[in-house]
Order: structure tokens, then sequence, then C-alpha cells
């Protein structure tokens, strides 16, 4: 009964990030020498997002952590969430972001709209510890994408629908991933 339905979710998957693939490689690779030149001078990833963004930052961090598809020695990164530290959730993030980062480390945004203030705060913070934002956003960017700076990177999904962009969002972090460990570790054939 809702077979068309469910195939129609697929062939619509599909077609963005066939559609995406040319427009976010380059911004994607501009992510991977940033990770790098963050790890390589040991800093660390900072990661965060709100709702279900904060689950794609999750999974990002324990991907950099762990390792994504074969063994490497661990990469820091951290992902941040509202702690309940008697700020309002939108102070939060910012607070952890002065709190943990230093020049030279990253922060990674994901968002689907680039409106969210706790998010803008926290790519404010970093800005003032000198550390370099990576922001995954959707819609256009919002006030995230007008807030960066020349030396920031903005991986924007040209998409307006939330679910499509996460879905990007999660193969973009998958591409960073496996282009620090190519880099890291020389390029290997990962069975894409």
């Amino acid at each position: 009964m809702l077979d068309l339905r469910i195939q129609q979710h697929f062939i619509d998957s599909a077609d963005l990030q066939y559609q995406a693939a040319e427009t976010l490689a380059k911004p994607l690779d501009a992510g991977v020498q940033a990770l790098m030149a963050c790890v390589t001078s040991g800093g660390k990833v900072l990661v965060c997002g709100e709702g279900s963004s904060a689950a794609l930052a999750q999974y990002f961090a324990s991907l950099f952590v762990g390792g994504f598809e074969r063994e490497r020695p661990e990469l820091a990164a951290i992902a941040l969430r509202h702690e309940g530290l008697g700020d309002p959730a939108y102070a939060s993030l910012a607070r952890q972001v002065r709190a943990l980062g230093q020049a030279g480390d990253v922060l990674l945004l994901l968002t689907t709209n680039g409106e969210e203030e706790g998010l803008m705060r926290a790519l404010h913070a970093a800005h003032e510890r000198d550390m370099t934002v990576i922001a995954l956003t959707g819609k256009g960017g919002g006030a995230v994408a007008k807030a960066l700076l020349e030396t920031d990177v903005h991986v924007g999904v040209p998409h307006d629908r939330a679910v499509r962009i996460r879905e990007v969002q999660q193969l973009a972090l998958h591409c960073l991933c496996d282009g620090v460990d190519a880099q890291l570790m020389g390029d290997q054939d990962s069975g894409a």
C-alpha cells in the first residue's frame, strides 16, 4: 500500500545526493584540509548541532575518535551538547566552546536551517578562540552562513527539506572522515 511512497523516498534521496556530489566536493575537500591542519598540529574537533543534528554530531565524533573504515590512531573529537549548566540551552554550547576550544581547533556545526541561536553563539565563541568553523547547513545556511569568515568552510546542502538535508549531511560526514583517513594513512580503496 505504501510501497510507491517508500520508493519515492529512495528516489528523492538518490537524486539529491547525485546533484549535491559536484556542488559539495570542493567545500568538503576544504573541510578535510581544515581537519587535517587541526589534527596534525595536535588540535581537536568540537562538534555540535541542536535537535536531530545533535545526533549527527555525536555520530561524527564517534567515527573521528574510533576510526571510520580502517584502523588508525585515535583523533580528538568531542560532541558538545546542552549539559544543563544552569544556562539556557542557547548559551550552553558557547560556554563549552570557550572552555574547551583553543586556537587551531575546529568547530564543526551541523544545522538544517542555520538559524539556531545556540549554534550562532557557539560559532562566535569559536571565532573568539581563533578556531576554524566548518558549517554543514541546508536551506542556504541562514545566519550561520552569513557569520562565517573567509577561513571557515561552508558545506551547504542545496535543499529545503530537513530529512533530505540530514541524509546528505551524514554522507558528507563520511566523506570528511574518509578524506582524513586517506590523508593520514594513504589512499586505499575503501570499497566505495
